[in-house]
């Protein structure tokens, strides 16, 4: 059996970026359990030169970094979790390590790395009102702050043209809507262009070239999101570039050095979905791929020649390798396996599967099956499949979205023990790829099952909104739904079914427990609300200008106070019957340890069996490599108690 530590420990590298000169790159690797950044020259071969380690944090991991130009590197940390970043730097032969923003209990957020001009980064401090940000221009060389603008108490987001000057903003007014604001100049205010209700969204991008357009993703009057060409003097939308019938426009890709918009793309069930504007960017891309074919290659930055590439590659049953690719040379370097501990063949295939709920929408998820066990077509009219089918079902090379009404095990085998696993969010998704967590638990013997509930996000508007106001119901009703499949197709034993997750997952974890309580025998909750009128009070202060959005996707805590009382586990924990195992961070500023504390409190007065882990130097969710040990050793103990010893 692969040891617990095997899954859970720090990656031997992760986080490769390239300086703009090319000639180094950095990466985060390991020292005293803590994720640190460390840098090495590189030539045009990929040979590559002494490692250099630049930081030596040993309380928490760095939070990220990023070149700021061919000698710095900046990054931010936080203190046990509570995510308010401060922002510091250190020339990458280890010299002149200064603190940029060291104000207590201040949250410091990147506004734009201002790639073109080395010496300035924009930032964004929540220094004078902790519910919103002021834009400041920072002088890496002497540490000066410029205010560029005074938020007015609304604002949520900035963005630069091309020259590094704040010509954008969006605001949210009346608390539901938001608007677009546009200069022409920074000595100019800021005046509204486009207003529109928050379930419309208009994302701003980058500006064209010449600074005159906006590229942006929009959902405005449709309803999968498209990438759009704006006028961001009128808001007027002049262009639909790329819209996908089935999947909201995601991201695009931009050429600084040849000004061109390349691409656009969609994350779509099993693959990425990419929309090429530019033919030397397709080919590009498929002369990579060519290099690494039957698995998903990502590109994870470039010098600012765009000749030198950094590469991520990888898939559901490895947790990467990364490369150095020179594009003159169509050479590759081999820099690091994430985990070379781990083999591939010890690993499962994570299944990207369909079902439809009772009142007729398509949820897209994943089942990942424990070794040794495999599925196969199901007929209720005997129908045998034909080979073709079988290979279809079996080969990852197909690639097919399977539809769980049609599946079951192959070989008469037994149902499985599940682990029913919901994603945080909850307005976020699962996607197919390497997952720790489900190959731990595979490969202790659970079926492991994952969807995007309605309100995942990438599937449009009308899936978003139909999670509206529905924890706890139809949003929940999905998950079960799900269950219930897999339970009638033979492959989940329906005595054996756990439910686990984290946030949002974490409250549907509890909700599962609570309003469906003859369906899980046990239940985990990760840093997850419990009470849906506390969950709201104490939500962190730059959440706050959005709290009557928050209502109209929750619920208000007055108008729809019936609702959220029937909707909230904690105010129901005599519904709860089977066991809990409750982990939680005691410095989370997003879901507040009063939610653990008084799920946990309500059981116990009960007399029902809770595990309750509280770390005090985490936050939403555990960094820290051995607070993750002793998480999942305890969730590895659980799951054996109550699943295996079942029957």
């Amino acid at each position: 059996m692969i040891p617990i530590e095997d899954f859970f420990r720090n990656s031997d590298t992760n986080g490769y970026q390239i300086s703009p000169d090319g000639l180094h790159i950095s990466f985060m690797a390991p020292y005293e359990d803590r994720m640190n950044i460390f840098v090495r020259s590189v030539d045009a071969a990929g040979n590559l030169g002494e490692m250099k380690q630049l930081t030596f944090e040993t309380a928490r991991s760095v939070g990220g970094y990023l070149w700021a130009d061919n000698e710095r590197i900046l990054f931010v940390k936080d203190s046990g979790g509570d995510e308010n970043y401060q922002l510091y730097g250190v020339r990458i032969d280890g010299s002149d390590e200064r603190s940029y923003t060291n104000f207590p209990g201040v949250r410091t957020s990147i506004i734009d790395d201002l790639e073109d001009f080395p010496n300035e980064v924009i930032i964004g401090l929540n220094q004078r009102n902790p519910e919103v940000f002021d834009p400041y221009r920072l002088n890496l060389a002497t540490g000066e702050l410029t205010m560029l603008a005074e938020n007015p108490g609304n604002y949520m987001g900035w963005m630069t043209d091309h020259e590094g000057k704040l010509r954008m903003a969006t605001a949210v007014v009346d608390g539901v809507n938001t608007q677009l604001l546009y200069r022409d100049h920074e000595n100019e205010n800021f005046r509204p262009i486009l207003t529109t209700n928050f379930k419309e969204e208009v994302n701003l991008c980058l500006f064209t070239p010449d600074n005159r357009h906006v590229w942006a993703i929009s959902n405005l009057h449709r309803d999968k999101a498209a990438l759009v060409l704006l006028d961001p003097r009128t808001g007027e939308e002049l262009e639909t570039l790329y819209e996908n019938e089935s999947y909201d426009v995601t991201t695009l890709s931009y050429s600084r050095k040849r000004k061109q918009l390349l691409g656009a793309f969609c994350s779509g069930h099993r693959e990425p979905i990419r929309h090429y504007f530019d033919e030397e960017a397709r080919l590009e891309r498929e002369c990579i791929q060519a290099h690494f074919p039957q698995q998903r290659v990502g590109t994870m930055g470039s010098d600012r020649a765009e000749r030198k590439k950094l590469l991520y590659v990888g898939g559901d049953r490895t947790r990467g390798s990364y490369y150095f690719y020179n594009l003159d040379t169509d050479m590759l370097t081999h820099l690091a396996d994430a985990a070379p501990w781990l083999s591939a063949d010890d690993m499962v295939e994570m299944h990207a599967v369909t079902y439809t709920t009772s009142d007729g929408l398509t949820i897209e998820g994943y089942l990942s099956l424990p070794k040794g066990s495999t599925l196969t077509a199901f007929s209720q009219d005997n129908f045998v499949p034909s080979a073709t089918d079988l290979q279809k079902i079996s080969s990852s090379e197909e690639h097919l979205p399977l539809s769980i009404e049609k599946l079951c095990l192959a070989d008469n085998q037994s149902p499985l023990p599940l682990v029913v696993n919901p994603h945080g969010g909850p307005w976020a998704r699962d996607s197919w790829g390497f997952s720790s967590e489900v190959q731990f638990l595979c490969s202790r013997g659970y079926a492991v099952f994952q969807m995007n509930f309605r309100g995942s996000t990438g599937y449009g508007r009308k899936f978003l909104e139909a999670s509206y106001k529905q924890w706890g119901l139809k949003m929940q009703d999905d998950i079960t739904e799900g269950v219930l499949h897999l339970v009638n197709q033979g492959i989940a034993d329906a005595n054996r079914i756990a439910i686990y997750g984290g946030s949002y997952g974490g409250y549907a974890a509890l909700a599962g427990a609570c309003f469906t309580p003859q369906l899980y025998r046990c239940a985990i909750d990760y840093v997850g609300v419990s009470n849906l009128f506390t969950f709201m009070q104490t939500i962190p202060p730059y959440w706050r200008p959005m709290l009557e959005m928050m209502y109209e996707q929750v619920g208000h805590p007055k108008a729809d106070e019936e609702q959220l009382a029937a909707t909230s586990p904690a105010l129901h924990a005599d519904q709860i019957v089977c066991p809990l195992f409750v982990a939680q961070g005691a410095n989370d500023p997003r879901v507040n340890k009063a939610e653990s504390d008084q799920m946990v409190e309500a059981l116990r007065q009960r007399g029902v069996e809770v595990e309750y882990m509280v770390k005090d130097n985490e936050g939403h969710g555990f960094a820290n490599q051995e607070n993750r040990f002793d998480f999942y050793r305890a969730m590895e103990r659980f799951l054996e108690k109550h699943l295996k010893s079942v029957g």
